[in-house]
Formats: structure tokens, C-alpha cells, sequence
């Protein structure tokens, strides 16, 4: 008996991604008739029949969108969700929010649940365990399934569907280059651990920086937050060195910086000058109060909801995934010198 095989099977096996596959197969203007016929005989051979409970499950429109965040508690993510929600409702839309928890089966069970008909589509930001794990195959199933979905903000470069992000490479060269121009040279940073791409992007913006001001990047001024340690005591080692700057990679990790410095007397912006991201309420009401790197959630949160609703409705169905970056901008408050 011939093995049952799923789009992903023909991708691999005949070297192009599900998404030719899956366009090859609905006889796209997009493909070549070559790969067409190449793709037909395949999948003929081997009795391949698409998905019907999948294709049945996406004519049942719900007018629902799930949306599924790392964290409950996050400024950002809670103006990515305004954004979204207004969108949605002016597109006739309603939204249902659910969260990982940063688990990577917690963040699996959602989307299946979301899937089993709830919702007509997705808005997801990756959980730092799915990523650290590169344990995506939860992903590629729902784009073998034709379900639209739209990553924001964590993203991975493997799932093709459509993505909007932070030119995150670009704010960290931004704040970091403003350090360096107001007189900065030994210049920390608090970052995530590698495998989380924003802060990876983040801290490739950060290097870019200060390299081209010839200044050597020190690891000793480089902190990987794990949240799952202390991140007080992670950040304390820091000032071990000697520093007259700290960029953070989001405001908690900026606040408990400010709050080591004050502990060991440090002035701030005089002695140390500290830029944090994600313009939220800690950044706005801390003391002093934070100079940020400001995201745009609420901006992204639109762009989500407006690429995810026009896969839904099919208006622009065989266009390839694309990615929409925004923009970031500085915000400067009393923890950086003028």
C-alpha cells in the first residue's frame, strides 16, 4: 500500500515549499506549468486527497480571529491587541485572545483548540519555549491546512505565511548609536537568550553600533536574561564592569538596571545613562523616567489584522507571504543625557 502523504511530504520530496505545492495543486497562474505537472503526477501517484475537515473548517466562516500572546501582563502586546481589535470590528470582526504562557504545549493545545473551528484565522507571537525548542511543527501544519495566520513580532524565518515586525536591528542601532554620541563607550546591554530573534536582532543593532564607532564589542557587557532565574541577580552582574550605559532590551530589564544603580549610588543620567524598550507604563512613571525605544504596537496590531482578514476573505489569496516592518522611534526621558 502506497504511504498517505500530506503536502509537506511532496514539498520535501520534490525540493520546493508547501506553498508552491499548495498553489501547483489549485493550478495557480503563479507556478510554472513544468512544476505543475511535476507536482500533479506526484501527488496522483501517490492518491493524495487534500484535507476535508480542514477545507471544511475554512468555509465555516466564524467572523472570529484568535489571537494567541506570549504573556497577560505586557504594554506592548495589550496595544498590538487594540490594534487588532479595531480593525477587526470595523471589518466585522470579532477577536478571541488566548495565551501561552511562554510553554511551548500550552501554546499548541490553544491553536488546536482555536483551529477545531473556533476561528477563521490567527494572530500568533511565538512563545519563547516553541522557539528555543525550534519546535515548530505545529506551525507547519496549519500553513499545510491552508489556515491563514499572521506572526507578529517573534516571528521564524521557516513559516511562510504573513508577518509584521519591529525593524528591530534598526532599534537597536538607534538607541545604542544615541549612547554613543552622547559621549558613551562602555556600553552594556540585557538582552534574551539567542534563541528569541528580537533580542537577537536587537543586539545585532547594538554591535552594528558600536563598531562603527570603533569601539570593540566587550562579552562582558552582555547579559542573556533567563527568565526563569532571577533576573535581578542576572543583571546585577553587569555592574561588576565598569559602565556608563545600559541598553535593555524591554523596560523590566531597564527598571531593575536603574534600580542596581541606585542600590550601588550611581547617578543616573550623570554616571550611567539607560535606555530601555517598549514605551509602557514602567518606562513613563519609573524614576527617572525612562528613555525608551518605542514599538508601535498599536500599529502592528492593524497591519496584523488587515493582512490576516484579506487572506480570510480571499481578496488577495495567491499573493506570496509577505512582511511588514514597522518603523521604531526614540523617546527620550531623564535616564539618558541630552
Amino acid at each position: 500500500m502506497k504511504p498517505k502523504i500530506t503536502i509537506k511530504i511532496i514539498a520535501k520530496e520534490l525540493g520546493v515549499s508547501t506553498s508552491t505545492v499548495s498553489k501547483a495543486l489549485r493550478d495557480s497562474h503563479e507556478i510554472s506549468q513544468e512544476t505543475k505537472d511535476r507536482i500533479k503526477a506526484y501527488a496522483n501517484y501517490y492518491n493524495y486527497r487534500p484535507n476535508n475537515l480542514a477545507l471544511q473548517l475554512r468555509n465555516q466562516k466564524t467572523k472570529v480571529i484568535g489571537i494567541v500572546l506570549p504573556k497577560i501582563v505586557h504594554h506592548f502586546f495589550s496595544t498590538v491587541i487594540s490594534g487588532i481589535e479595531k480593525v477587526a470590528n470595523e471589518r466585522g470582526y470579532n477577536i478571541m485572545v488566548c495565551f501561552s504562557n511562554e510553554n511551548q504545549e500550552k501554546e499548541i493545545e490553544t491553536i488546536n483548540v482555536l483551529t477545531n473551528g473556533s476561528v477563521d484565522g490567527l494572530i500568533v507571537s511565538i512563545a519563547k519555549e516553541t522557539l528555543r525548542n525550534k519546535a515548530l511543527d505545529h506551525f507547519y501544519r496549519l500553513i499545510e491546512n491552508e489556515m491563514p495566520i499572521v506572526l507578529f513580532d517573534r516571528v521564524h524565518d521557516s513559516i511562510e505565511c504573513d508577518k509584521v515586525i519591529v525593524d528591530d536591528v534598526g532599534a537597536g542601532y538607534k538607541a545604542t548609536k544615541y549612547l554613543t554620541d552622547i559621549g558613551c563607550r562602555k556600553i552594556g546591554i540585557v538582552t534574551t537568550p539567542e534563541h528569541v530573534t528580537v533580542g537577537l536582532d536587537r543586539y545585532q543593532g547594538y554591535e552594528r553600533a558600536l563598531k562603527e564607532q570603533g569601539i570593540s564589542v566587550n562579552k562582558d557587557l552582555i547579559i542573556n536574561v533567563d527568565e526563569e532565574q532571577d533576573i535581578y541577580e542576572q543583571i546585577k552582574v553587569l555592574f561588576n564592569q565598569e559602565l556608563d550605559a545600559v541598553f535593555a532590551v524591554n523596560e523590566i530589564y531597564a527598571a531593575t538596571a536603574i534600580k542596581i544603580a541606585k542600590e550601588k549610588k550611581l547617578d543616573i543620567p550623570n554616571d550611567l545613562s539607560v535606555i530601555g524598550f517598549t514605551d509602557g507604563l514602567i518606562s513613563k512613571y519609573s524614576s527617572p523616567s525612562i528613555t525608551t525605544v518605542v514599538q508601535h504596537g498599536y500599529t502592528m496590531g492593524e497591519q496584523a489584522a488587515e493582512l490576516l482578514i484579506d487572506r480570510i476573505e480571499n481578496k488577495d489569496n495567491a499573493r506570496f507571504p509577505q512582511t511588514k516592518v514597522i518603523s521604531s522611534n526614540l523617546k527620550l526621558r531623564e535616564s539618558s543625557k541630552s
